[in-house]
């Protein structure tokens, strides 16, 4: 495994926390001379009913895509500064796998939402799932300072 770090992936939700981190990529990036890739996945809701389950239209598959490319495009990074934008539908924790190995990514940075108790237990925690699977190191961000 190589110590060099020549792609950094900052997989991102549009949160405060996201935002954060990807901003210490923008910085790190900077410093070690690295590229960023910033990531979004996302999954369609599907809706379980008592005799089968309710897919959502083509419609509604292209607007949640677009607005997710919106937002994505949206994060902006500083001038002169290039950033490579991905944007996926499926499981998170494993669009980002995904995308280390497509990518030949040296290390993800991920913000995290700083939440404890029955909040992570009900709602989960993707960089928590991110650090256990990666295949390369993983830096998480703690929340910005309230």
């Amino acid at each position: 495994m190589s110590t060099t770090i020549r792609r950094i992936l900052c997989p991102v939700d549009f949160s405060e926390p996201s935002r954060h981190a990807f901003e210490y990529a923008l910085g790190l990036a900077e410093t070690l001379g690295a590229e960023v890739h910033l990531a979004h996945a996302y999954q369609l809701p599907v809706f379980a009913l008592p005799d089968g389950a309710m897919m959502p239209t083509a419609e509604m598959a292209a607007a949640v895509s677009t607005d997710a490319q919106r937002a994505l495009d949206a994060m902006e990074a500083p001038e002169g500064r290039t950033v490579v934008r991905h944007l996926t539908e499926g499981v998170p924790h494993k669009e980002i796998e995904r995308l280390v190995d497509e990518l030949d990514i040296d290390l993800v940075v991920v913000g995290t939402h700083g939440r404890t108790g029955i909040r992570r237990l009900l709602i989960g925690s993707v960089a928590e799932r991110v650090v256990r699977t990666c295949p390369v190191p993983v830096l998480t961000v703690p929340p910005p300072p309230q």
